[in-house]
């Protein structure tokens, strides 16, 4: 044979002479031609169209599947694709198999029946074949591009852009990755993201990601320096997208998802931002169209009413900076204007739209500031009567829960300012910090902040328990609402000593939630911080009147929009009670089937040890190829629970397990894009504490053996780049933000200064006592101005650790680590990588270094030395003249 363009007749051949699958093994690898790479794919797709020819499936050539995958070095990933996540094809062959199947019995020769059984056996454990094959099953390509977009998507949306296409860059300079295939596998995790997100403010995430951010990233990278020549951006773009048609089965199931043709929607943004020509636009858009006419209906009768996420998203963005234009207004003269305004962004779903489109176009900041500044407005109070009273109760209502909505959904830095030492905190921020439970955060119930003044509360305690209606006139909403815990809590204290009916409470609390929901909010904030500080059988009254503050009122006698702001309190106050609910096992409304009452909250197994969630957690990540948004969040819960070291070091030992190269190298990406969870920290761990650790104890060295030992230099050269690049400097998203576990930025504990250890470390970084020099060339100097002292400091303990180790003159595995370490490190600077882990090591190690056989030649010599400085050139030279 002559590779593919003798396949059909190979198969003829083998059928004519009905050879053994045994025997079409021998033949297909001895044929194979060397050097070269069968189109394995149109191997697979030959076998079962042959197999297909007739009026019944042929055994003896799907026999010759079994053996074709393992022994020909089969693309198992590909070929898993093309017959299952093709629906069409697949469907075919099961429909086959159900006729077959059901004529089974009509046939009256034995022996052909028995041999049909087996055809059919054979066949249906085809997924099973491909499923349990040594390699892992590929569903990615590239899963550290597929990973780093679901954690983006999933958890910072309201990140900056450049950060995002840095981190980008980097993974694809470090992995090598083709343009058009990197685009590619961006779209694929951004269609993967939007299909699983779940419904609500989820799906609106990662629809305002997909249709807003992407193809900002996108068109940055366009005008991204390339270090490679490589064609035009917009072809590549072109490619990406034609290979992305190819995967029908993912792009049926996001029109499904969202009633729509996203790919055409989002073709023509890709138009508008200059990505994809005009041409290459309406190819594509046609091509699409016609793959969707024999697509699964979308539109029932039931969502043929309801208008499409990505239409309502890109619809939504020009809106924000309208809204924001008018919310700057000066309102002081007619605020019901400005009313009009609000009251229609709290209708439907229209503040989440606005709130993700205003999130994925890096201009959810100034919304928030805007809203602070709204929500102080209502404090001047001049001469007013009962109409103007309304409208100040409701802008200072509308605004407060707005802000509550925004922090829960996006966090707590999107609303904090800078604090000015010229202008008052505002009245928000101040509540947030102070008063508002939040997920990771303690709050003291009796902190002086739940303590104002005693005549306050006490005209407040005997204003809600009057039987009159709570008058608007010249009422201060914001110490009211400062007021309203220390009234509940003496409320609470008058219920249990028998003071209080439970028909007297309930009155109280209808008083409370009647008329602004801010004052329902601070209620229940102070009773979610006094109930987690009793015991389960002091907890009755408190969660009562939970319940009773979070039930809407009946009555008519309601200010204006109330239905709409009692569907965004009640959200609020769900998410505030969740973690209290939980730990009674108590639920705050009834389940709704098929969707979780908050997504992604209460994670973790039930009664199972955190260790076995995160090694259970993470081989089934490694089974499916990625990680998803719920895997993210799960290993984030877990992250914060156990803590940097014990998380990294648990994960850095499931590496350590693969003794497959291909799972090393798959653990590597995946484990990789898991980091990014916290970045920062998990490199200071992983290269301060992790590495010594094995490194120095000879009892640890086995584990260094490859291929997991090169894995984890790889995985620890990768994670330095990311750690060092420039794009982390002073940067925490808010997840790293509000997660309390032990911090390890001071790293001064962790490495003590002693008298001795700064001489050390100054002769690491200096060329000699005489001659001072920059710790890095000209063209890294950025990325050492950015390094912290930790960084610094555990770079370097790290080199002089390595230069031990190559002095002491023990070989051994850990010898070998070292070696796969410096290759990575040269290897990613070739790529172009900012900036290199290698400024910090000793000049000394050069010499060191090239007598381990890998490393002697003179590229690694000119890549581990800075040639930029007279010393780097002697030490080269002098290096090179050793070879």
């Amino acid at each position: 044979m002559r590779g593919v363009v003798n396949l059909k007749q190979a198969i003829l051949q083998a059928w004519k002479e009905r050879w053994s699958d045994y025997q079409w093994a021998i033949n297909i690898k001895k044929n194979c031609p060397k050097g070269a790479s069968w189109d394995y794919l149109n191997l697979a797709e030959a076998l079962l169209e042959q197999a297909m020819i007739g009026p019944s499936p042929n055994p003896l050539i799907l026999s010759y599947l079994k053996h074709s995958c393992p022994l020909c070095h089969l693309q198992r990933d590909e070929f898993f694709h093309l017959i299952l996540k093709e629906n069409s094809s697949w469907t075919n062959v099961e429909q086959a198999l159900l006729k077959l199947s059901e004529n089974l019995n009509a046939v009256a020769n034995q022996t052909l029946k028995e041999d049909l059984e087996e055809c059919v056996s054979l066949v249906k454990s085809i997924p099973q074949i491909l499923s349990l094959q040594s390699d892992p099953p590929v569903h990615t390509l590239f899963p550290s591009v597929h990973a780093f977009i679901m954690l983006e998507g999933t958890m910072n949306l309201t990140g900056e852009t450049q950060p995002l296409v840095e981190q980008l860059m980097m993974i694809k300079r470090m992995q090598h990755i083709p343009a058009p295939l990197f685009v590619l596998e961006i779209w694929k995790a951004c269609f993967t993201g939007l299909i699983e997100s779940p419904e609500g403010n989820e799906e609106l995430k990662w629809t305002a990601f997909t249709f807003l951010k992407i193809p900002q990233v996108l068109l940055r990278l366009k005008k991204y320096p390339q270090g490679e020549k490589t064609q035009d951006f917009m072809e590549d773009m072109n490619v990406a997208f034609e290979y992305l048609l190819n995967l029908t089965p993912l792009l049926d199931k996001a029109d499904q998802r969202c009633n729509c043709d996203c790919l055409s929607l989002l073709l023509q943004e890709c138009n508008k931002l200059g990505l994809l020509s005009e041409a290459n636009t309406a190819s594509l858009t046609a091509k699409r169209s016609e793959d969707r006419e024999h697509a699964p209906r979308l539109r029932t009768a039931e969502n043929a009413n309801i208008q499409p996420n990505p239409g309502l998203i890109l619809r939504a963005e020009p809106t924000v900076t309208n809204i924001l234009k008018t919310v700057d207004a000066d309102h002081s003269k007619s605020p019901e204007g400005l009313l009009g305004v609000l009251g229609h962004m709290l209708s439907g779903k229209s503040l989440d739209l606005l709130l993700a489109a205003a999130a994925a176009t890096g201009k959810l900041k100034s919304f928030a500031r805007k809203f602070i500044k709204l929500n102080e407005f209502p404090k001047h109070i001049s001469g007013e009567g009962s109409k103007s009273a309304s409208v100040r109760a409701l802008l200072f209502d509308i605004s407060f829960l707005m802000l509550c909505h925004v922090v829960q959904t996006y966090g707590s830095e999107v609303i904090l300012s800078d604090p000015s030492p010229s202008s008052e905190t505002p009245f928000f921020e101040t509540w947030l910090q102070t008063c508002m439970p939040e997920e990771g955060k303690t709050l003291n119930p009796d902190h002086p902040c739940f303590r104002p003044e005693s005549g306050k509360v006490e005209s407040l305690v005997a204003l809600l328990n009057s039987s009159s209606e709570m008058k608007l006139v010249q009422m201060k909403w914001h110490e009211i609402c400062l007021s309203t815990p220390a009234a509940i809590l003496e409320v609470l204290n008058a219920w249990e000593n028998g003071v209080l009916s439970v028909e007297a409470v309930q009155k109280i609390t209808d008083n409370i939630k009647g008329k602004v929901c801010s004052m329902a909010i601070c209620a229940v904030a102070w009773l979610v911080a006094h109930v987690r500080m009793l015991g389960l059988d002091e907890r009755e009254k408190p969660q009562t009147m939970i319940r009773q503050l979070m039930t809407p009122m009946s009555g008519e006698n309601t200010l204006q929009f109330y239905h709409e702001r009692v569907v965004i309190m009640s959200s609020i106050l769900e998410h505030m009670c969740a973690d209290v609910f939980q730990q009674t096992g108590l639920s705050l409304r009834p389940a709704v089937e098929g969707q979780e009452p908050i997504p992604y909250r209460d994670l973790l197994p039930a009664r199972q040890p955190i260790r076995q969630s995160l090694q259970t957690q993470f081989r089934e990540v490694l089974e499916k190829g990625w990680v998803d948004s719920h895997a993210f969040h799960l290993f984030e819960n877990l992250l914060h629970m156990g803590g940097v070291f014990w998380f990294t070091n648990n994960l850095v030992k499931e590496l350590l397990k693969e003794t497959r190269k291909e799972w090393a190298s798959r653990v590597v990406e995946l484990l990789y894009s898991i980091f990014c969870l916290d970045t920062q920290q998990i490199t200071l761990t992983l290269l301060g504490h992790i590495l010594p650790r094995l490194l120095t104890d000879p009892a640890h060295w086995h584990s260094l053996a490859d291929p997991p030992g090169r894995a984890l230099a790889k995985l620890s050269v990768w994670c330095a780049l990311s750690s060092c690049s420039s794009h982390h400097k002073g940067q925490a998203s808010a997840r790293q933000r509000k997660r309390q576990r032990e911090d390890i930025e001071d790293y001064t504990s962790l490495f003590p200064l002693d008298d001795t250890q700064p001489s050390k470390l100054m002769r690491l970084l200096s060329s000699n006592e005489d001659e001072t020099v920059m710790l890095s060339s000209p063209g890294d100097r950025s990325m050492s101005s950015s390094l912290s002292a930790s960084q610094l400091i555990t770079w370097s303990n790290l080199f002089l650790l390595i230069s031990s180790l190559l002095g002491s003159k023990t070989a051994g595995p850990h010898t070998q680590f070292v070696q796969s370490f410096i290759e990575e490190c040269v290897e990613c600077s070739e790529q172009g990588s900012r900036g290199s882990i290698l400024q910090f090591m000793p000049f000394t190690m050069i010499s060191e270094l090239v007598k381990l056989q890998a490393l002697a030649k003179p590229k690694t010599v000119l890549s581990i030395t800075d040639l930029s400085l007279p010393l780097g050139r002697r030490m080269a030279a002098k290096a090179i003249a050793s070879l």
